[in-house]
C-alpha cells in the first residue's frame, strides 16, 4: 500500500538489513518516509536494498554501520541522520541477537552482549532523538520487542530479560511523554521466518533427522498456534499504524502479532 502519510519524515531502523527490520523499513519508506539503514551484512548488498528503497518508493535513503553495542556509535549514527535529514521522526529500535543456554551455562560475554544490543541500544537511540522530537512536538518510538517480552522460554534468559526490559522501557518513555506528540510502543513479534529463525530451523532439521518444511511446523505448534509465521511485511503495517493519526493515543503498549502464542 503505497502513501504519503509519512512524506517528509525521517524513520531510523536499527537491525533494518534484513528481516523484521527490513520489512519495517519497507513499510515507512511506502509511505513516503526517507529511510536511515543500520545493521550487518555485505556492503554491495546493503546499497542494493537502499537503491530498491529509492526507486521503489521515491524516498531518500542512507546507511550507518554503528554496532549496537557501542554507545558512542550509536550517538556518531544519531549525529549523521540529523546531519543528513535534519533529524530522526521515527525512531524503530530493532536491532537483536540470540543465544539459547541454560542460566549456569549462559556465557557472560554472550549475557552482556545481548543485554547490550537488545535493551541498552534502545535507551542510547532514544534518549538522543528525544530532544529533537520534543522540539517539534512529534515523534513516533517503535522498540521491536518479541512475545518474549511478555512470556519466557527455557534457555533463552538474556533475551527474554533484554525484551521484558524493552517492554517496561517502552512504558516510561511513553508515560515522560504522555502530554506531547510523542507516543512509544513495542511490537512483539512470535516467530517470524527471520535469517535468525531459519538458523534454529535448520539446527532442528539437523538434530531431529527432519525435512526444512517438517522442522518449521515443529518449530510452530510448540507455541504458535495459528501454525504459520508472522511476516516482516505484516509487522511493517503494524508499525504503520503507530505512526498514523489514528493511533495518537496508543502509547506505552506491547502490541504481540504472534499467531495466538501469547493467548494460550
Amino acid at each position: 500500500m503505497q502513501g504519503s502519510m509519512l512524506q517528509g519524515k525521517t524513520a531510523l531502523v536499527t537491525g533494518s538489513t534484513s528481516g523484521i527490520g527490513l520489512g519495517i523499513a519497507r513499510a515507512l519508506a511506502a509511505q513516503g518516509a526517507n529511510v536511515v539503514f543500520n545493521g550487518f551484512g555485505d556492503s554491495t548488498e546493503i546499497e542494493a536494498v537502499q537503491n530498491r528503497v529509492r526507486s521503489e518508493f521515491g524516498v531518500q535513503a542512507a546507511y550507518h554501520n554503528a554496532d549496537m553495542s557501542k554507545p558512542a556509535e550509536i550517538e556518531a549514527m544519531m549525529a549523521y541522520a540529523a546531519e543528513r535529514f535534519g533529524a530522526v521522526d521515527i525512531l524503530v529500535n530493532n536491532a537483536g541477537i540470540q543465544h539459547v543456554a541454560s542460566v549456569e551455562d549462559f556465557p557472560v560475554e554472550r549475557w552482556d552482549a545481548i543485554i547490550a544490543i537488545n535493551l541498552s541500544s534502545a535507551f542510547h537511540t532514544t534518549r538522543l532523538a528525544l530532544p529533537a522530537m520534543k522540539a517539534r512536538n512529534w515523534g513516533r518510538i517503535i522498540n521491536v520487542a518479541s512475545v518474549h517480552g511478555l512470556v519466557g522460554s527455557a534457555q533463552k534468559s538474556a533475551y527474554v530479560a533484554a525484551k521484558h526490559g524493552v517492554v517496561g522501557f517502552t512504558k516510561v518513555t511513553a508515560l515522560e511523554n504522555a502530554g506531547t506528540g510523542i507516543t512509544c510502543n513495542a511490537i512483539c513479534p512470535g516467530w517470524v521466518l527471520t535469517p535468525l529463525v531459519q538458523k534454529q530451523v535448520d539446527a532442528r532439521a539437523s538434530e531431529r533427522g527432519l525435512s526444512n518444511e517438517e522442522a518449521k511446523r515443529s518449530l510452530l505448534s510448540e507455541k504458535q498456534p495459528s501454525g504459520e509465521f508472522v511476516t516482516p511485511e505484516q509487522l511493517g503495517e503494524l508499525a504503520v499504524f503507530f505512526c498514523s493519526p489514528a493511533a495518537s493515543q496508543v502509547r506505552g503498549v506491547a502490541w504481540n502479532m504472534d499467531g495466538g502464542w501469547a493467548a494460550q
